[in-house]
């Protein structure tokens, strides 16, 4: 047996005998990539102490990542396709572990966004070509199977990111948490190097690098403007952004309807199924990147757990799942695709129902049920979308079809992260500002306390050191009245310590629930636009739809 699998699986005459095991592999490239940005809610608070980061640093430090992540995966999908499906994945795997050593050795706020940015480059590479070596590697029969086990991974790695981060961060600093992508992205690539096939689309066609620019263009400002806006006002910057990403979304439709040859066949869209499985992908991670992003925060500021006991609290999620994927491959076949996405967005919906209920005296209890709720809706909604994206492309096009899958579930984790983290800030800062009326606390700590949670909590810890200060020159006073007084005031600055920290962990509660009902209403309404998309008749709809998406291919091409 060769040391290195060096037989492309286009010229295999049956099934690759060890595709289970090359799923293993792409499963773990996929697990690193999520767990980048999920380990990172927990490393932030260590990572902003130590490097003194502003609001707008710790932003860009999340976000370094997503854009190039977003922005280039259509193009790299596609010279993926044309040159080696298992080489594109290969050197992502090199790239994101040389951008993990990047972001450990850094010691700045600018130099750990341009790691995070070089790691998402990386993850351009991996992701659409995970999918694609998977459409490639299995037959159709099994397909769905195996995107099934591919998505729950995603979701297990949701999960996992604040466990691992949490365990390291108790013995290490948050650089840990760079330097653990290393050794398993080395382990990846010694393993697709064994395991994964070669592969690549059967025709040699030139990319369509024109439109690949224009995807990167539209793509990349959109996720900017997605950032941008909501988090730092509606400036010259975003509002920019958004011109450009107009104008080069059109840009491309238009090159895209005339090149003979297209990156992305846009007509695609007109199909209900494909456009619907997009809609769904993109909606639900809005919801769950957005749920994500405040529950590990109420849970660490508000309840008070450390980054590992905050990560060990969402494997529920994980868990649930799991249990969801195989409720959905036993489900998909016997109700329809229509049915079982429908649930699982419902599902969703429900879980951030019910975190409207979250108040004040809320414990992790409280969180129980809507963590179970969402991850059974992930396993529901998420395999069955992902198997339609990828059976709407041919065999040569299968990176592309990775990559509108992955662009799709991007763009709806920004602006959920972007749209409802805005919320949550806006929403944060105004019951504060009524819980803390008339207390008598300067402007500057009020303003400072407004700007989050963590700094609502150290402003109240800053009131209370100042408070055991007080008591200690109270203690050594040798003049009673002077003693007397200073007792006073200590106790009047412990008890406006423990004022400002209720009202913090009251405020925040309070825009957890709400930002959950905007959440909820959200993807209530696009579950429903995404059931009347959806064809009823799933089968023949779906064979309807490959054929006419193959007979336009044809003729475009033979235009």
């Amino acid at each position: 047996m060769r040391l290195v699998m060096t037989e492309p699986v286009e010229r295999m005459d049956r099934p690759y005998a060890r595709r289970w095991w090359a799923l293993l592999v792409l499963c773990l490239s996929l697990l690193i990539i999520v767990m980048a940005n999920t380990a990172l809610t927990v490393a932030a608070p260590d990572m902003t102490k130590d490097l003194g980061l502003s609001s707008s640093d710790l932003q860009w430090v999340i976000d370094g990542y997503t854009v190039p992540y977003a922005a280039l995966m259509l193009l790299l999908g596609a010279i993926g396709d044309k040159y080696s499906r298992r080489g594109a994945l290969l050197l992502g795997l090199v790239v994101f572990g040389g951008g993990a050593v990047f972001g450990y050795l850094a010691d700045s706020s600018a130099t750990v966004i341009a790691a995070r940015a070089v790691m998402g480059v990386g993850a351009a590479l991996i992701m659409p070509a995970t999918l694609s070596l998977l459409a490639a590697t299995f037959p159709r029969a099994e397909r769905a199977k195996a995107i099934t086990l591919w998505t729950a991974t995603a979701g297990l790695a949701i999960a996992a990111g604040p466990v691992v981060a949490g365990a390291l961060l108790r013995g290490h600093g948050w650089s840990s948490t760079f330097l653990i992508n290393v050794p398993v992205a080395a382990v990846a690539i010694v393993g697709a190097l064994v395991l994964v096939p070669p592969s690549r689309a059967g025709h040699h066609d030139r990319v369509d690098y024109v439109g690949g620019l224009l995807s990167v263009i539209w793509t990349g400002s959109l996720v900017y403007m997605i950032i941008e806006g909501p988090h730092f006002g509606w400036g010259v910057k975003a509002v920019t952004a958004a011109v450009v990403a107009g104008a080069g979304l059109l840009a491309f439709v238009l090159w895209e309807l005339r090149h003979p040859r297209p990156l992305l066949d846009v007509r695609r869209f007109a199909h209900r199924r494909f456009a619907g499985s997009n809609l769904a992908v993109a909606l639900f991670f809005l919801a769950v990147f957005g749920a994500f992003y405040y529950l590990t925060q109420h849970l660490q500021f508000v309840l008070g757990y450390d980054a590992l006991e905050t990560g060990v609290r969402m494997l529920p999620l994980a868990g649930a799942v799991f249990v969801g994927s195989a409720l959905t491959g036993w489900l998909t076949p016997r109700v329809g695709m229509k049915w079982t996405v429908g649930a699982g967005m419902a599902g969703g919906t429900t879980a951030l129902a019910l975190l409207t209920r979250v108040d004040a005296g809320s414990t992790y209890g409280d969180f129980v049920a809507p963590l179970i709720i969402l991850g059974l809706a992930i396993g529901l909604a998420l395999s069955p979308c992902t198997d339609a994206i990828m059976g709407a492309f041919p065999e040569s096009d299968l990176g592309v079809g990775g990559a509108v899958n992955d662009t799709s579930l991007e763009l709806g984790g920004s602006l959920g992260i972007a749209l409802l983290g805005s919320l949550l800030a806006t929403s944060y800062g105004d019951h504060l500002s009524d819980a803390t009326a008339g207390s008598g606390l300067p402007a500057s700590a009020l303003d400072t306390a407004r700007d989050s949670a963590g700094a609502g909590y150290a402003v109240a810890q800053g009131i209370g050191d100042k408070a055991h200060q007080v008591a200690a020159r109270a203690a050594r006073a040798s003049d009673p009245q002077q003693a007397a007084q200073l007792k006073q005031q200590a106790a009047e600055l412990a008890s406006g310590a423990r004022r400002m920290a209720d009202a913090v962990g009251s405020a925040f509660s309070d825009a957890v629930a709400h930002t959950s009902l905007v959440g909820a209403a959200i993807l209530g309404v696009g579950t429903v636009l995404v059931v009347l998309l959806l064809p009823r008749h799933e089968s023949a709809a779906a064979r309807a739809e490959a054929e006419a998406a193959e007979r336009e291919l044809v003729d475009s091409a033979a235009g």
